[in-house]
């Protein structure tokens, strides 16, 4: 398989390696060291498995997951129902979402560069406005290979920071083993167990996976590509994200050092491991902000041309109206006086809470007569039932904690 071949895979890695993975997994690691690590194996396994029936939906049908749903809902009420939480879900979420890429972002160019000082008076840190304009103008171009090449390279670079910056805090190997082969569920761990879940399983990817391969790949053949893209492009995604807990559980736990922010985990490294340290995962959090803040308002303009049967083109009114008003949106929200932890946070966990929702279409659509011979397979479908539990019991778990504390 070609380089060029590549793409929608790195889209999906590029989207949800974003800085509310950088915020998650490093408070995941400097509260409960290396622990956590088989979470975020086993969501990376449930993204693949996932991502690959969304991709085999978008090449057998030559249609979006959004437009399989338009296409197969056929009563007017659950057609009502099912449009509104998905817009609910997709596109409003992702305008917060997008609020805590830009912050994201924000925070690693401050380390580096520091602040904008022309756009400082009118937009907090200045930096929101100009990834915002940056995200628009690698869209605006309107050709999905600039986009998937840029970022590839996104990813490529993410992969080179946070990785190094891995090796740089000189783990313990064996610790890492430990967690990987032997799960534990620390006190009080739940919901940021959920939150990892939350933060590589992505609602909104499994629409853009789906609509990007439809316009890329067709058949047999296509559905071959797409598989190969995705079991490479999603568990280096998957790799990168455990570097970052390792990272945070090698630096910080039980150091006492209290992490606030993803700035603060960049700012703490330095000390203990020199500059390079602290730079490289400037540079990460920048790059995974950029990349996220890109491919959210992509999701959404995919997502929601796809239901309501407009036309899915790069260049088209709706398509750029879309994806521009959530980067506007994106650009208002983290340029208020919010931490942007919490909205970060915030989206990982709505995510988890959400995805028993589109696991069910997914799962659905995939045994639909549309997919022909490439309906789910007996193994296939127990995947998709072991993945629709979990997701249904994270989820309630969730809900429970919540619960308590309006409750307590």
């Amino acid at each position: 398989m070609k380089l060029s071949q590549f793409g929608p895979g790195a889209l999906v890695a590029a989207a949800f390696i974003g800085p509310g993975t950088v915020v998650t997994a490093s408070l995941a690691g400097a509260e409960f060291g290396y622990a956590l690590l088989w979470a975020l194996m086993l969501s990376t396994v449930i993204c693949a498995v996932l991502q690959e029936m969304a991709s085999r939906i978008g090449v057998i049908t030559g249609k979006g997951l959004g437009e399989n749903i338009r296409s197969q809902m056929t009563s007017p009420w659950l057609r009502i129902l099912f449009f509104t939480l998905i817009i609910a879900a997709i596109v409003v979420g992702n305008s917060v979402y997008q609020g805590g890429n830009l912050s994201g972002a924000t925070l690693g160019a401050q380390e580096v560069l520091g602040q904008v000082p022309l756009l400082s008076d009118w937009f907090a840190q200045g930096w929101p406005l100009v990834f915002g304009v940056l995200a628009a103008a690698i869209l605006w171009q309107g050709k999905a290979k600039f986009i998937e090449y840029a970022l590839i390279t996104l990813v490529l670079l993410m992969s080179l920071a946070f990785i190094g910056t891995f090796l740089l805090t000189d783990p313990n190997w064996l610790g890492v083993a430990d967690s990987l082969l032997r799960w534990r569920w620390p006190s009080d761990s739940i919901i940021t167990v959920i939150a990892l879940v939350g933060t590589t399983v992505v609602p909104y990817n499994l629409f853009l996976h789906s609509a990007s391969v439809a316009n890329k790949w067709s058949g047999d053949e296509g559905v071959k590509n797409a598989r190969i893209d995705t079991f490479i492009s999603i568990p280096l995604g998957g790799l990168i994200s455990m570097a970052i807990l390792a990272t945070a559980a090698s630096a910080f736990f039980a150091q006492g050092i209290v992490i606030e922010s993803a700035g603060d985990l960049a700012v703490a490294l330095a000390p203990l491991f020199g500059d390079s340290a602290k730079y490289l995962m400037a540079l990460g959090l920048c790059a995974a902000g950029i990349s996220s803040a890109t491919t959210a308002p992509l999701a959404s303009a995919y997502a929601l041309c796809g239901i309501m049967g407009w036309k899915q083109s790069l260049t088209g009114f709706a398509f750029r109206a879309i994806w521009a008003t959530i980067l506007v949106l994106g650009v208002v929200i983290s340029s208020l006086d919010l931490s942007p932890i919490k909205v970060i946070w915030f989206a990982q966990v709505a995510n988890g809470i959400l995805l028993p929702v589109i696991v069910g279409f997914i799962w659905w659509l995939c045994n639909q007569s549309t997919m022909g011979h490439m309906k789910n397979s007996v193994v296939g479908n127990a995947f998709a039932a072991i993945i629709m539990l979990t997701s249904i019991l994270l989820s309630w778990k969730s809900l429970h904690h919540v619960w308590l504390s309006i409750t307590s």
